[in-house]
């Protein structure tokens, strides 16, 4: 039958055949093992989880007593001390302070038959060093910042590819009394692929997006870290930088040393508590807000706010009708004024299919787009980089003046049904 011959191997070609197979086989085997290194190995930190108590880290006591347990509680205690001045707390006696005193962390210790000697941290709880402290508590948070910590060391730039002392630092410090919500990355499995060190220099909003939205965040902060080992074993100097936002601003910058290399991961951690000063600090000024250019759509707006976005749009809108000379100048004084001469248009929701050949053009779609007179939100449905990228577009008017808007702005545009068709 011919389906039976066409399904047949001659028989030269059964021996080439059976040796392909295990070639094949051997192949598919490397390419799945690449693909699993990719995002298997040694990466991936669990951030700790937040709260509001009050951590104090990095505590050196050398105490001795009676015996062992007495230099240890005697090692405690003057590690409740200590962080108790650090934190600026008044004088109040020891029994006060042991009631504030949640949990004490062992970093390090060494227990000898009359004398302890650790580094130690101290947890107090809020709730009960509050009336103490003077009652704070109640400062306004920052929206969800993603934080992207990155470590320039050997001329080699690394951020969740591998694990590294900088980003360990960063996951383990207690940041719940701080103003600034950090939304921290593990940094395992498919993370260690998007979150890379080349993510930050890239600008284009559509990626940040994709990646905010991913992690419920609203912007990026990137604190630096910079180490030169001057020479094996010895001193090693530390280079932080604190940035944020799409566009790699600079926020503040200062410089650590360390006399040796085992002492990097304490200059760290002092490096992490002034890079949240900073950020802090830049928070209170009004400096550290989300960048209006990123997509907003999965953050409530209170109905003031977007009262006031809304009036503001629509003030841009007729500025850039008046200068177009599409609408008669009194008319657009009147938009300005808040006081429209004319009923507004009905608001209607349009699908807009872009040509994006390439991430340049699919910018310069959206930003177009933004652009136009009327439009009140674009948002973006599908995206197909080399092809055909689906937009949601809420417009103050019909379809058809959309249309004439965008042939106006140079589009080639192709109307059909509630939808349209636009290219370069």
């Amino acid at each position: 039958m011919p389906s039976q011959a066409a399904l047949s191997i001659a028989p030269s070609h059964r021996p080439l055949l059976a040796l392909a197979a295990p070639v094949l086989l051997a192949l598919g085997v490397v390419a799945g093992g690449s693909l699993l290194a990719q995002v298997g190995g040694d990466r991936g930190i669990m951030p700790v989880a937040s709260s509001t108590d009050i951590e104090v880290r990095g505590i050196e006591v050398n105490v001795t007593g009676d015996n062992a347990d007495d230099a240890r509680r005697k090692g405690y205690e003057e590690a409740q001390r200590k962080a108790w001045e650090r934190i600026g707390g008044p004088a109040i006696s020891d029994s006060q302070l042991q009631g504030m005193v949640g949990a004490i962390l062992i970093e390090r210790e060494q227990i000898g038959p009359r004398r302890y000697v650790a580094r130690l941290g101290v947890i107090f709880d809020r709730s009960r060093v509050g009336g103490a402290l003077g009652g704070a508590g109640g400062a306004a948070r920052s929206a969800p910042m993603l934080t992207l910590p990155v470590l320039l060391s050997g001329g080699t730039g690394t951020m969740f590819e591998t694990r590294t002392a900088w980003q360990r630092v960063w996951a383990e410090t207690q940041f719940g009394a701080s103003t600034i919500d950090y939304v921290r990355p593990e940094g395992a499995g498919g993370e260690s692929l998007l979150l890379t060190y080349g993510q930050t220099g890239r600008r284009s909003r559509n990626w940040w997006n994709t990646i905010l939205d991913q992690f419920g965040a609203a912007d990026v902060l990137v604190p630096i870290a910079r180490l030169e080992y001057e020479y094996p074993g010895g001193p090693v100097r530390g280079h932080f930088t604190a940035r944020y936002g799409p566009d790699n601003r600079w926020l503040g910058e200062f410089d650590l040393r360390a006399d040796s290399p085992a002492q990097v991961p304490a200059m760290l951690e002092q490096a992490v508590t002034r890079m949240d000063g900073i950020f802090r600090r830049a928070l209170a000024q009004g400096v550290l807000r989300p960048d209006p250019s990123l997509a907003l759509e999965n953050f409530e707006l209170t109905p003031e706010l977007r009262a006031l976005l809304e009036e503001g749009m629509a003030a841009e809108a007729a500025e850039r009708a008046l200068a177009a000379g599409e609408v008669p100048a009194l008319a657009a004084e009147a938009v300005l004024d808040g006081a429209p001469a004319t009923p507004a248009a009905a608001i209607t929701t349009i699908t807009v299919q872009a040509a994006t050949p390439d991430p340049r053009s699919f910018d310069s779609t959206l930003g177009a787009l933004h652009g136009v007179g009327g439009v009140r939100g674009v948002a973006v449905t599908s995206t197909a980089i080399g092809g055909t990228s689906v937009i949601q577009v809420t417009y103050a008017g019909d379809i058809a003046t959309l249309a004439a808007a965008l042939r106006a702005a140079g589009w080639r545009v192709t109307e059909g049904g509630n939808a349209l068709a636009i290219a370069r």
